[in-house]
């Protein structure tokens, strides 16, 4: 079967044809655990649109949306990178960006150095490459929390945002940003790399104002899913996709749910963090809670011993899009349900930390493997299959 291949401005166009949504979570290297899934799920799309060796993540979602690693995999994807091309990139970057020098030490100073991220995001996706660019195949979302008025920005390359093209009092657009720039912004996890500074407007004869930039992680939408279905939907935003179960396909990959003992042994060493991962983990939690309750999905989870599945609960009465969730949970037990010769446990808890080269490849091998067992076919209805050439 052969499909067509949209343009981004079908991709963006709210034709009241289904909308599929791909959203990608923050979590430091662990994203190559997310790789690891994504490969499953491009496989299986490839096959079902007649398995061209050409076929792409990008040509299949119009919008994908990330958060700080999940931003770097996003964009790249959004590019028209496959799946295994970026998977080699990524290894590479992680084991260059991550690395511990004995000069980068202290409660101060930022564990690790942002102009070696800078060059690593600048070769990867060009250091003049706007997001405003043609080279970007599909709808980008990526999520930044500007630190200096503590707001969640959801910045986008869709052309009819707000705040896409430049406005008045010399207003830069979203759309003239680096494309580099906002991936490093959304990836500034504090205490692992410094804020990043984004020029909001620089008008020739004006006063320049810039934001300082954190990850977008530290905002309630580490998890985008949620973000990017009120970027799709709500009015404001300028995308006007319509809702429903056969009209809009979410489907959010996760970077590994962390060992609840592993956070709790590290709280005595750093309250401040733990504290902040604890926050991370409860919005999670809220997200998948809020986007299973409104949702069609073969994919539900046990949420707590309490709500279940959400079975027979409906947010609205009726769903408002098809949501998956694709994640693995970190937990020794349950990772050796995936990998039984991942006996040791000292190596299985270590799996929670974000930033250890040395990981990566347990990591995306776990990953894989999940793909494997969770990943369906009929998980994809045929509602959001491609059209025919």
């Amino acid at each position: 079967m052969a499909y067509q291949t949209l343009t981004l401005d079908e991709h963006f166009h709210p034709d009241g044809l289904p909308k599929r949504i791909l959203a990608l979570d923050g979590g430091g290297l662990r994203g190559i655990l997310s790789l690891g899934i994504l490969e499953k799920v491009e496989d299986l799309l490839r096959d079902r649109h007649g398995g061209g060796k050409d076929f792409r993540l990008c040509h299949y979602f119009d919008l994908i949306a990330g958060t700080s690693t999940g931003a770097i995999i996003a964009a790249a994807l959004a590019q028209g990178l496959s799946v295994a091309e970026l998977r080699e990139k990524y290894f590479n970057l992680g084991h260059r960006v991550f690395e511990r020098s004995l000069f980068r030490q202290g409660l101060l100073r930022a564990k690790y150095s942002e102009a070696r991220l800078t060059d690593e995001l600048k070769q990867l996706f060009g250091a003049d490459t706007p997001l405003c660019s043609s080279e970007l195949l599909t709808g980008l979302l990526v999520v930044l929390k500007r630190l200096d008025t503590g707001s969640p920005w959801p910045v986008s390359n869709n052309p009819s945002g707000r705040y896409f093209a430049a406005g008045e009092n010399g207003r830069m657009g979203n759309g003239d940003y680096h494309l580099w720039r906002v991936v490093r912004a959304s990836t500034a996890a504090p205490s692992y790399f410094e804020p990043e500074t984004i020029t909001i407007t620089g008008a020739s004869g004006r006063e320049s104002i810039t934001g300082n930039f954190v990850d977008g992680g530290v905002s309630p939408y580490n998890n985008p899913a949620l973000q990017a279905f009120m970027y799709a939907s709500l009015k404001g935003y300028g995308m006007g996709w319509e809702s429903g179960a056969d009209k809009l396909l979410i489907v959010s990959v996760g970077t590994g749910a962390s060992d609840p003992s592993v956070r709790k042994a590290r709280l005595a060493a750093s309250h401040a963090i733990s504290a902040l991962m604890s926050v991370m983990q409860d919005c999670a939690v809220l997200q998948e809670t809020m986007l299973q309750w409104m949702s069609a999905s073969p994919t539900a989870r046990v949420l707590d011993r309490e709500v279940g599945e959400l079975d027979g609960d409906l947010l609205a009465g009726t769903p408002l899009m098809s949501y998956l969730r694709y994640n693995v949970d970190l937990r020794p037990e349950s990772i050796r349900t995936l990998d039984a010769d991942l006996a040791e446990t000292e190596k299985v808890r270590s799996l929670s930390a974000m930033d250890a080269p040395e990981n990566m490849e347990t990591l995306h091998r776990l990953g894989r493997l999940a793909g494997e067992r969770d990943v369906r076919d009929t998980d994809f209805g045929a509602i959001f299959d491609l059209p025919h050439a």
